[in-house]
């Protein structure tokens, strides 16, 4: 048996920053994994895509270098299998960054799959470290979630989830998208980009159904006009799979594809911890309980990430990590979990933290809206990227900006100026008056937040007499 202050289970974003946080505090600590540093996140999810993705791009840019008084000579193509290659490239580099890290912080690694024993005690169970039993005061729960299949689904292999779609041996010719999610959107745009034929099927009236509904639209008709099919309302069914491909109906259409990818949401990974010998509570769909502190109903034991089922993203998860070990550490704060941004990266991206409107109007809020398109703005004509807008929504009555919606170019990184702004809760009135560098893309969220009030000199606006 080993001893410590605190054990860790899984290393994923949510995890590995736990066990790194802990140890930089003092504590002695474990992390348990039983695949591999940075979870699904580091390895087949958010990096795996947002490198494939860039390359989709660099290879769009190439296919327009004429419109910006470049010329390229010869046929200018995807090479799927370097697309691979480097994709595992900045993965492995993320991932020996992880280890090094860790072992900086003089956290102790073990390998295998862990199950509780008691409140205190957990045994792994399976993998390189099996028979190990590690004591600690505190455990953290961060075993992740995995895609969800459900049972109308057939087996087959060309059935996949969105790990096995990041591995393909080469490229489809076509593929079909069952979600018009997160997921389900970012593929579709990625395959798309790469010369893929696209289908996506959304059971529900919009794809991306939890996002602002004004940049859901207009990414479904840049999505269409991009060549990808979208087919909202009414479910896939009769799904059949054979050696060469797939098939489903939507209504009385008939659709055929090389590939189907199952985009419909994830589960928790909790089912083999034996979390009944700890005390530990889950709901119905298998998530981990917890109060607003992340703690369990063992006191002892807390739980963070995709696992409770909150909010399934990796920097909501890091910062719950941050915010567990504060606690360990005697300095409790609160979590501003309500002011997570959620990134998109679609063609082209959307950004957005706080209310939409549909969810203000739901709440009876009275609000204003400031509206600043992108191709009002100079960088952005200047990069070619005019598509999209920023959408600010300020309370009526206190200014207070309750929303910020981003649509358009490096809207996953613009996104980042309004978390703060709401962290501190500013006025649409104290946005508009911080000064943005000029030519940028930025200069959007302050012409938002003038046009908020009536005050945008960069768009019509009526003369008051």
């Amino acid at each position: 048996m080993e001893k410590f202050d605190v054990c860790v289970i899984g290393a994923g974003p949510g995890g590995y920053v736990a066990a790194i946080r802990a140890g930089q505090c003092g504590f002695k600590t474990a992390l348990v994994e039983k695949e591999l540093l940075g979870g699904t996140c580091l390895n087949v999810g958010c990096i795996p895509t947002k490198t494939l993705i860039a390359s989709a791009e660099v290879y769009a840019s190439a296919q327009r270098a004429a419109d910006f008084g470049v010329e390229i000579s010869g046929e200018i193509k995807p090479n799927w299998d370097k697309m691979l290659t480097r994709k595992n490239d900045v993965i492995g580099k993320l991932r020996n960054g992880i280890g090094a890290l860790l072992k900086s912080a003089g956290v102790t690694l073990f390998g295998g799959r862990g199950e509780f024993l008691s409140r205190k005690q957990l045994m792994i169970a399976a993998g390189e470290s099996a028979g190990i039993v590690i004591q600690a005061d505190k455990f953290i729960i961060a075993t992740g979630s995995e895609p969800l299949i459900p049972g109308f689904i057939p087996q087959g292999n060309r059935i996949l989830t969105s790990t096995e779609l990041l591995s393909l041996p080469k490229l489809p010719k076509s593929l079909l998208i069952l979600g018009g999610g997160v997921i389900g959107c970012e593929f579709a745009c990625l395959f798309a980009e790469l010369g893929v034929e696209v289908t996506v099927v959304e059971m529900l009236p919009q794809i991306l159904p939890q996002t602002d509904g004004e940049c859901a639209k207009l990414l479904a008709k840049q999505m269409s006009s991009a060549g990808i099919k979208i087919m909202n309302g009414t479910p896939l069914s009769d799904i059949k799979c054979t050696a060469r491909g797939v098939s489903g109906k939507v209504g009385d259409e008939t659709l055929k594809a090389d590939y189907l990818l199952v985009s419909i949401g994830r589960k928790p990974v909790t089912a083999d911890l034996n979390l009944a010998a700890a005390g530990v509570k889950v709901n119905q769909r298998g998530f981990v309980e917890i109060d607003d502190n992340f703690r369990t109903s063992a006191p002892n034991i807390y739980a963070i990430g995709d696992a409770v089922g909150k909010i399934m993203l990796a920097h909501w998860a890091s910062a719950a990590a941050n915010n567990v070990i504060k606690t360990l550490s005697g300095k409790a704060e609160e979590f501003a979990g309500e002011f997570t941004p959620g990134c998109i990266f679609t063609s082209p991206e959307i950004g957005t933290v706080g209310k939409s409107e549909e969810q203000l109007k739901n709440e009876n809020v009275e609000y204003s809206v400031g509206k600043f398109p992108f191709a009002a703005l100079g960088k952005a004509m200047a990069i070619d990227q005019t598509e999209g807008f920023v959408k600010i929504l300020a309370d009526t009555k206190t200014d207070q900006v309750l929303g910020v919606h981003i649509i358009g170019p490096h809207a996953t990184d613009l996104i980042a100026e309004a978390v703060p702004a709401m962290l501190l809760e500013t006025t649409a009135k104290e946005l508009g008056r911080a000064i943005h560098a000029h030519p940028t893309l930025g200069e959007a969220m302050m012409e938002a937040a003038h046009a908020v009030h009536g005050e945008c000199a960069h768009l019509p606006t009526r003369r008051k007499h």
